[in-house]
C-alpha cells in the first residue's frame, strides 16, 4: 500500500490525515490557529506540531504529502507536483484568495523542509470547476479589464462537491458519468454546484470563496453598491469593508452567532434574530437549487454535504420545502438519521441524500495518483 499524508490548512485550523491505501492510520485536526489565546501562533508552528505529533514512524515511507491549495487561479486545473516554480506561482495568486493561500502555502514550505525526499503534490479547490462554460465563468465586464486581472468565477470546495458527486453516484447505483447532481456543501464556508455527468458545470462561489450562499461568516451574494455606498457613505476603507463581507456577516452577522447549532437553538427559543437568520441561509439555498435545476434541465439527484449539511435536519427540510413540483422532497421519518442515505420519499422523482464529505481522502486519492505517474 502506499502511504499519503494530506494537510488542510484552513485560515484557522488544520486538518491532517496519514492513509495507507484507503485506511486512515492517523488524523486530528489542530484548531484557532493565530487565534488571541487559542492554539499555535502560525500555520507553519501547526504543521511542526503535527509532524512531531505522527513522528518518524508515522512519517517512514510516505508516497506523497498531498496539500489542501484554495485557488489555483487560471493556471492550475489538475493537481500537480510542487516544485519551486509551483510554489512561487501559488504565491502570485495570493491577492485572490487572502485568507487561505497564505495558509496553503506555510503548509507546503514546512512539510517540504522537512520532508526534503517526498514527493509534495498541491490539490486545488478550484480545479474541479475548470469544466465550467465560459457562459458561467465569465463576469458581464469589461472584457479587457477581466483579463488584465484574472476576473472571472472560479470555484471552490471542489475536492469536495467531487467527492460528494462521485459517492452520491455510488449510493444510488448509478453511473457517475450519466447522473446529474446539485450537491450542497454547507459548512461554516458553504457552495452549491451544479455537476452533471461527473463535470463542474455551475458552481455559486465566484473569483473569491466569498459570493454565493450565506455562509458562517460571509455574506454571500449580495448588491455590489453596497461596497460603494459604505465607502462613500460610512466613510469605511476597503480593509474595513473586506473585513466586514468576510468576517462579520453571513450568520454571525444576523444572528450574533456562526455557528448553526446555536442558531437552531436560539430559533427554537424564539429569537426573532435567529429566525431571520435561519430564513435568510435556508432561502438562498432554495433559489440556487431551483437556478441549477434549470440549467441542469434533468435533476437526478440533490445530496446535502459538511457540517450543517450532514447534521441540520431542520436546514435540510426548509430548503427544500416548495419543490415538490420539481419533483423534490425530503421525508421526515429519513431526515433524523444518520450516515450516508437516502431522504426522500420512496418512488421519488429527485433522490435527497446525504453524504459524508472527504475532501482529504479526495486530496489523497489526487495526490497518490501525481506521485505514481511522476515517480
Amino acid at each position: 500500500m502506499s502511504r499519503v499524508l494530506v494537510l488542510n490548512c484552513g485560515s484557522s485550523s488544520v486538518k491532517y490525515r496519514l492513509y495507507d491505501g484507503d485506511e486512515v492510520l492517523a488524523k486530528g485536526t489542530v484548531e484557532r490557529v493565530g487565534e488571541p489565546g487559542g492554539g499555535p501562533a502560525d500555520h507553519e508552528t501547526a504543521v511542526r506540531e503535527i509532524l512531531d505529533r505522527l513522528g518518524p514512524d508515522g512519517l517512514a515511507g510516505l508516497t506523497a504529502v498531498g496539500h489542501r491549495v484554495v485557488h489555483g487561479g487560471r493556471r492550475f486545473t489538475e493537481p500537480v507536483l510542487i516544485d519551486d516554480a509551483v510554489f512561487a506561482a501559488i504565491e502570485e495568486l495570493v491577492p485572490l484568495a487572502p485568507l487561505h493561500n497564505p495558509a496553503n502555502l506555510a503548509g507546503i514550505r514546512v512539510a517540504r523542509e522537512a520532508l526534503p525526499g517526498v514527493p509534495q503534490v498541491a490539490v486545488f479547490d478550484t480545479a474541479f470547476h475548470h469544466t465550467l462554460p465560459e457562459a458561467a465563468a465569465t463576469y458581464a465586464i469589461d472584457r479587457d479589464t477581466a483579463r488584465r486581472h484574472d476576473i472571472r468565477r472560479y470555484g471552490f470546495h471542489g475536492t469536495s462537491h467531487a467527492y460528494v458527486s462521485r459517492r452520491t453516484a455510488e449510493l444510488l447505483g448509478r453511473p457517475y458519468d450519466e447522473l446529474n447532481t446539485i450537491t450542497l456543501h454547507l459548512g461554516n464556508g458553504a457552495s452549491a454546484c451544479a455537476v452533471q455527468g461527473g463535470r463542474s458545470v455551475a458552481t455559486s462561489m465566484g473569483m473569491s470563496p466569498l459570493e454565493g450562499l450565506v455562509m458562517g461568516t460571509r455574506s454571500g451574494d449580495l448588491d455590489p453598491t453596497i461596497v460603494f455606498h459604505l465607502r462613500r457613505e460610512a466613510g469605511m476603507g476597503v480593509d474595513e469593508i473586506d473585513d466586514l463581507l468576510n468576517h462579520r456577516s453571513g450568520l454571525l452577522g444576523l444572528a450574533g452567532v456562526n455557528d448553526m447549532r446555536e442558531v437552531l437553538a436560539r430559533r427554537a427559543a424564539g429569537e426573532p434574530a435567529a429566525a431571520l437568520a435561519f430564513d435568510v441561509y435556508t432561502r438562498r439555498i432554495t433559489g440556487y437549487v431551483g437556478a441549477y435545476y434549470a440549467l441542469l434541465g434533468r435533476v437526478d439527484a440533490v445530496t446535502f454535504t459538511a457540517g450543517v449539511g450532514e447534521h441540520a435536519a431542520p436546514v435540510r427540510a426548509a430548503a427544500l420545502a416548495g419543490l415538490e413540483r420539481l419533483g423534490i422532497a425530503v421525508d421526515p421519518a429519513h431526515n433524523d438519521g444518520t450516515g450516508d442515505r437516502v431522504i426522500s420519499p420512496a418512488g421519488a422523482e429527485v433522490a435527497v441524500c446525504v453524504v459524508g464529505t472527504d475532501e482529504e481522502r479526495e486530496i489523497a486519492r489526487e495526490a497518490r495518483a501525481v506521485a505514481e505517474a511522476t515517480g
